[in-house]
């Protein structure tokens, strides 16, 4: 017997939430807030709304579904299942930050702070879950398949991001490497040894921010992917000329396929997705990274 749908609705801690951990009281942390010249009001309606958003997206799903709740500080530990309809209240970015532990599921974006979010991925409000929920199981259901990055080290570590995945130093050190391209596995030109302050490597979703800044500020032509292409575009960020390392391979695209890849000649790097540090690769001295197109898609409901 196959198991009734879950709802999983994936929530994060709101700023007055962290307001009162931090200060102990309400009145505690308007003070503080009021001896920097802003209100603690505004920060509290924001948290009574997306606390209202939840309690309607809860009080939505169909009396015959079981429903989780997990917070994003906790995505990591939480297992999904196949028969799950995840359901992300808040910003674009929560919708990101859940994607990379998905494997096909059907994503509903529900936005709980309307006018402040740009709802990308987060389309539709809260009143829309009562409707938008049934749907999201059904076999016409009409959904958006994201590309998604892949990270994966020679020893079988994986990463996956819908935005983008950064390889360099933790801190403000020169990462130091060798990049090289592939097109399935197989070498595709000469390697380059490389010092910069890291390579970012994203997909269309991601062109929209921090891939996008890069693709700006060096007035780039490369054309960005849009978010369901299967292409990738990276760039490599201030790459430093030397006798030793070279400058002639600093952005292209990647196709399904093709890969660029990373050995490491640092004491350390990371590699993270999605601005998540908390969540990284640990890299070492001539240990090998290679980013690609990732067979998982982000499913977004319509």
């Amino acid at each position: 017997m196959s198991l009734a749908p879950r709802a999983v609705l994936v929530h994060r801690t709101t700023e007055y939430e962290e307001l009162l951990a931090r200060h102990g009281t309400h009145g505690q942390a308007a003070f503080f807030l009021a001896a920097r010249g802003r209100s603690v009001d505004a920060v509290r309606e924001r948290h009574e709304r997306t606390h209202r958003a939840l309690a309607e997206v809860a009080g939505a799903v169909p009396l015959t579904w079981r429903q989780s709740r997990v917070e994003r500080a906790d995505l990591d530990r939480f297992l999904f299942g196949p028969e799950d309809v995840v359901v992300v209240v808040g910003q674009d970015g929560l919708v990101a930050n859940a994607a990379k532990y998905l494997t096909g599921q059907p994503v509903v974006g529900i936005d709980a702070d309307p006018g402040r979010n740009p709802g990308v991925l987060v389309r539709h409000r809260a009143d829309r879950a009562r409707r938008l929920l049934p749907y999201a199981v059904e076999a016409g259901a009409t959904v958006d398949e994201l590309t998604m990055v892949e990270a994966r080290t020679d020893d079988a570590q994986r990463l996956l991001a819908l935005n983008e995945i950064y390889v360099g130093p933790r801190g403000h050190q020169t990462a130091r490497y060798t990049l090289e391209l592939d097109a399935t596995e197989v070498p595709t030109g000469a390697p380059e040894p490389q010092a910069s302050s890291g390579v970012l490597v994203g997909t269309g979703t991601g062109a929209t921010g921090w891939l996008r800044s890069l693709w700006e500020q060096r007035s780039s032509a490369l054309a960005l992917p849009a978010p369901a292409d299967a292409r990738l575009a990276w760039f490599v960020r201030e790459a430093w000329p030397s006798p030793a390392t070279g400058t002639s391979r600093v952005e292209g695209l990647l196709d399904p396929g093709e890969g660029l890849r990373l050995t490491v000649e640092s004491d350390r790097l990371v590699a993270f997705g999605d601005g998540v540090e908390s969540d990284a690769l640990e890299l070492t001295w001539g240990q090998t990274v290679r980013l690609a197109v990732a067979d998982p898609r982000l499913r977004l409901v319509h």
